[in-house]
């Protein structure tokens, strides 16, 4: 008889907010049962939902063989992260819940993972997003401590690939949430909508967190709250994908997000980070294809960015000094090309 792995267990803290965990799964079967029996040990009360995206492998048998207690919902294609999440949360609006947290099943929750993260939220009610320390699986090294958006237009994860220290851990204020493990307030959500399925994968994460900010909603980093995490495990599956969701969802962050008035200071950066990223991938032959496509349908999806733009900008309620307050005024650490040619015009200009 395969073990079971009970989804609750007396000794969990059980008051406060009411939580759900979703859990986004695609072809996961060799990694969901690491996942989920990490939430097992949460030291939390708390509901799992996964949401199984189409898969072809034997993730759901596994699921509902070893963990009766989640809530299992299956969706009969591939919705992406950003679908599959929005799947969970919808569940979790419907059944009188007050967050949700998102934990990638290529991730395994350290115990106090989920009730660090309701701590902040009970703590500091401007709060709409708390997010965790995000570890290599080794714990050697950070994924991220919070995402960052840059007045280049780009976004990177803070701290990634830096030796796991202890850095970060007094800067609780960051920019925006990583997707992978993080606590969202479902009040927040009623308020600004849910992730944006047209991303599908990838900066959706960065896109809400600016969506929230805009709102006057706040992120905090909790350093207490720990996840190892198996980067880019699903993604690096499809041929060519990263690429193309980059090329895709830079342009919608930007195009959603940016208030007019700070055009002038990051479009110009961003058109000439763009084309040096594009140029690239059409000249390297196995990301040709993939970056035609993606420029194809940001293009083609423009228009209804434009009208996102126009209900997130008017329902802006922070001013355009605190945004360009919350943005990083450099590039990201491994920009290495774009920094090489701003040293270069620097030194035209006789900048030092």
């Amino acid at each position: 008889m395969p073990k079971k792995y009970p989804l609750l267990i007396a000794e969990r803290v059980s008051n406060g907010m009411k939580v759900a965990v979703v859990i986004p799964n695609w072809n996961g079967a060799d990694m969901i049962v690491e996942c989920l029996r990490s939430l097992a040990d949460q030291m939390y009360e708390h509901t799992v939902v996964v949401v199984d995206n189409g898969s072809v492998d034997n993730s759901v048998a596994l699921i509902e063989q070893n963990f009766p207690d989640a809530v299992l919902l299956k969706n009969p294609v591939n919705l992406g992260f950003a679908g599959g999440v929005n799947t969970g949360i919808r569940h979790a609006l419907g059944h009188d819940f007050d967050a949700v947290a998102l934990l990638n099943n290529d991730a395994i929750a350290d115990k106090d993972w989920l009730g660090s993260l309701v701590r902040n939220l009970e703590s500091y009610p401007e709060v709409g997003i708390a997010t965790c320390k995000l570890m290599s699986m080794d714990k050697s090294h950070i994924d991220s401590t919070g995402d960052i958006y840059t007045t280049w237009g780009i976004p990177y994860p803070r701290g990634r690939n830096e030796e796991a220290s202890t850095q970060y851990d007094d800067l609780p204020w960051v920019f925006g949430a990583s997707g992978g493990a993080s606590l969202y307030r479902l009040a927040m959500l009623r308020e600004i909508g849910l992730f944006d399925e047209d991303f599908f994968a990838y900066y959706e994460d960065v896109d809400i967190s600016f969506r929230a900010q805009l709102a006057g909603w706040k992120v905090r980093y909790e350093p207490k709250a720990e996840v190892y995490h198996a980067t880019s495990t699903t993604g690096s599956r499809v041929k060519g994908f990263f690429t193309y969701q980059t090329i895709k969802n830079y342009p919608f962050i930007f195009w959603k997000n940016v208030p007019i008035k700070l055009f002038p200071t990051i479009l110009p950066r961003f058109l000439l980070a763009y084309s040096i990223f594009t140029l690239k991938g059409l000249l390297t032959p196995r990301r040709t294809w993939p970056t035609i496509k993606g420029l194809f349908v940001t293009t083609a999806l423009l228009p209804r960015k434009l009208v996102q733009r126009h209900s997130i900008q008017k329902n802006r309620k922070v001013s355009v000094e605190y945004v360009r307050s919350i943005l990083t005024w450099d590039l990201p650490p491994n920009a290495h090309k774009l920094r090489s040619l701003r040293s270069f015009w620097q030194r035209l200009l006789g900048k030092h």
